[in-house]
């Protein structure tokens, strides 16, 4: 596919799973919900990303420069900024630091990119997809007061090297060392999260909302959480969670506050629909927001990275009174009201995260060598709308009973409520936390194989991943990385990447499309599997 600029489109983005007709947004609106001079700032402040890495060349970064580049990634990820006031405050401060160099160089062209041979696009919309993934994930760590020197440095390095030409063998490396930076990146940040609100432990979460004034947090940003909490303590305000910030009634620090009370709403892409008639706020805290309608845009607030034209951000100084007299001001339900989740269950669990599994390992090898455990599935991901995502709920509910399933991510919604019933002491689901969370998964599956004295990919162990967005893309590349092979995919393969890169995925690392549950689960239990 070619670029805008060539064919007359308004736009060009495909950096999504549910981008227009599997191949590219190309009008005046995104699937998503950004217009095309949205979609224009996001590559105008990537372009000025790039022009800043070659500027440096090999210098080492300075904080303000890291600042800039993790922030510009990460508001060019799916569903984070739709404000084109504050995209153009950051483009501003990008090229106004980069004019600052003595070797400054213009803006890089994004036009280069889409128009590239389309093989060399691929690798290249891998690389910089990934590098958004990463993004996040380290704006989440910095919050936190933790960084790290080598990724940091890294953005500045594979920026650069998508300004250069070359063949697929130039930049087929840096697609897996996006990978490798990646579980750096994810490991600092679950230390980052451990350390502040503590080990998480399995705790059941109530979907009933009480009676009397609340506030709805989303996103994944703790750190918001635990400051709306403090901030909300003794105020007669309830917090409920809402998306991925549910694993946040796991942690110690958090969970103490009386008035978390439990989570609010299913998967994020119903939000139009579930936050229509809410008598409370919702802030959002990261990405997944989707353009607010009409019957409830008074009452969407923003603060990070994440942001909409005409809602009410909350600045650097963490001040959530707007909210919390938002929350006073409309007084929630008047009665307690029970919610149920996609498959009308009341309760969700969550909190098995990699300190708790590893706890039980040698249950869990145990159960496995006495053959009480056959399979360890991990399905997992990002949640969308797009049809065919039905294949996660009903491939959770065909798994037979004496095989476990591992899940995190949003795309947990889909099944999360379910009841599968207990393998001796453990629940066969089991909840693991955010998809900034999937070191945890890597964790365990590493500590299994030195039980086992086998490799990885030896386990009896099946990863069924879902994707939407560019934090799914980087986790995928950890994966391949670490030589992480037989993955599932679905619920359709990406845009971006062409015949030739699919191919070699498939002959290296056997990724393979889901089909149907089905004829998935007979493959993967069949003794020649």
């Amino acid at each position: 596919m070619s670029n805008n600029m060539d064919l007359g489109y308004d736009m060009f983005c495909y950096q999504c799973e549910q981008t227009a007709g599997c191949s590219g947004c190309t009008k005046k609106t995104g699937v998503c919900g950004k217009s095309a001079d949205t979609a224009k700032l996001q590559d105008e402040i990537t372009g000025a990303l790039i022009g800043l890495a070659k500027s440096l060349g090999e210098k080492h970064a300075s904080k303000e420069q890291i600042r800039l580049m993790v922030e510009g990634l990460f508001s060019t990820l799916t569903n984070v900024n739709f404000d084109n006031d504050d995209l153009n405050r950051q483009l501003s401060k990008i090229r106004g630091v980069k004019a600052l160099l003595a070797d400054a160089a213009p803006d890089y062209s994004m036009e280069l990119l889409w128009n590239a041979q389309e093989d060399i696009r691929s690798l290249k919309s891998l690389i910089l997809f990934g590098l958004r993934g990463v993004a996040a994930y380290a704006y989440h760590a910095t919050v936190l007061g933790y960084e790290d020197d080598t990724v940091n440095q890294f953005f500045f390095e594979a920026m650069r090297l998508l300004s250069k030409d070359g063949g697929m063998n130039d930049f087929l490396p840096t697609v897996l060392k996006v990978g490798e930076v990646n579980l750096k990146c994810m490991e600092l940040l679950d230390r980052a999260n451990t350390q502040t609100y503590g080990i998480p432990s399995p705790v059941t979460v109530p979907l009933k909302v009480e009676k009397g004034p609340f506030i709805v947090i989303s996103g994944h940003d703790l750190r918001d959480l635990k400051l709306l909490l403090e901030q909300t303590e003794g105020r007669g305000i309830q917090i409920y969670t809402h998306g991925e910030m549910l694993p946040a009634h796991a942690y110690p620090e958090l969970k103490k506050y009386s008035h978390l009370k439990g989570n609010f709403g299913t998967a994020w892409q119903n939000q139009q629909k579930e936050f229509a008639d809410l008598p409370a706020p919702i802030l959002f805290t990261t990405n997944c927001l989707m353009p607010p309608k009409s019957s409830y845009q008074d009452r969407v607030f923003t603060t990070e990275v994440v942001a909409y034209p005409g809602m009410v951000h909350i600045g650097e100084d963490k001040d959530f009174t707007p909210v919390i007299e938002k929350a006073l001001e409309l007084g929630g339900y008047r009665e307690d009201q029970n919610f149920t989740g996609i498959n009308g269950g009341t309760q969700v669990t969550t909190g098995f995260g990699h300190h708790t599994i590893l706890s039980v390992a040698d249950q869990v090898a145990d159960a496995v060598k006495s053959g009480a455990l056959k399979h360890i599935f991990l399905v997992g991901g990002c949640d969308g709308a797009r049809a065919g995502r039905n294949y996660y709920t009903e491939f959770v509910q065909k798994t037979p009973a004496d095989t476990a399933v591992l899940t995190l991510a949003c795309g947990k919604y889909r099944f999360n409520d379910l009841s599968l019933g207990t393998i001796g002491s453990l629940p066969r689901l089991m909840d693991m936390g955010q998809c900034n969370d999937a070191y945890g998964a890597i964790r365990v599956a590493s500590a299994l194989a030195e039980v086992f004295q086998c490799g990885v990919n030896e386990l009896p162990l099946t990863l069924v991943l879902s994707w939407y967005e560019q934090k799914a893309v980087c986790i995928l590349l950890t994966l391949l990385h670490l030589g992480i092979r037989n993955i599932y995919l679905g619920p359709s393969l990406p845009a971006f990447v062409s015949p030739n890169v699919l191919n070699f995925l498939v002959e290296n690392y056997q990724l393979t499309p889901i089909s149907t549950p089905e004829e998935d689960l007979k493959k993967i239990l069949s003794p020649q599997a």
